[in-house]
């Protein structure tokens, strides 16, 4: 999971180079960071690490 972070991460960075960058490409990105932290954080949750 905390590649996939990575990954988004580094599409946003390079997004944000362009001359024009997609900020509706940018919010999905981020949103999925979101979604993919909250995933990560209620996995750990249900196996007890806090």
């Amino acid at each position: 999971m905390e590649s996939r972070i990575a990954e988004h991460q580094e599409k946003i960075r390079l997004e944000l180079e362009k001359e024009f960058p997609d900020t509706g490409l940018i919010n999905h990105w981020e949103k999925e960071i979101i979604a993919f932290e909250q995933g990560i954080k209620q996995a750990l949750k249900r196996l007890g690490k806090n």
